[in-house]
């Protein structure tokens, strides 16, 4: 029963991570409707994220494949999570 919440949680949070990075390509401004969505994207995910730009730098100066590892990472303490529970 926990393990199914903890799978749910981990699942739901991979999704927004990947909405917030799909909003990252998108030109954008900081106000309107569109910069609250993606200041609110922001605030949930970049706390995760952040430590994983630390450590990985952007391919060619652009490509950010952190949030890949970060997904990744995610989905791996959650399994864990799951089974332990």
């Amino acid at each position: 029963m926990i393990g199914r919440l903890i799978l749910a949680i981990g699942n739901i949070y991979s999704i927004i991570i990947i909405i917030y990075c799909f909003l990252t390509w998108i030109p954008h401004s900081t106000s309107g409707v569109m910069g609250d969505i993606r200041g609110f994207f922001a605030a949930i995910c970049e706390p995760f994220l952040r430590p994983f730009r630390r450590v990985i730098p952007p391919i060619g100066g652009m490509v950010d494949i952190s949030p890949i590892i970060a997904l990744l990472v995610l989905q791996l303490v959650v399994e864990f999570l799951a089974r332990l529970l």
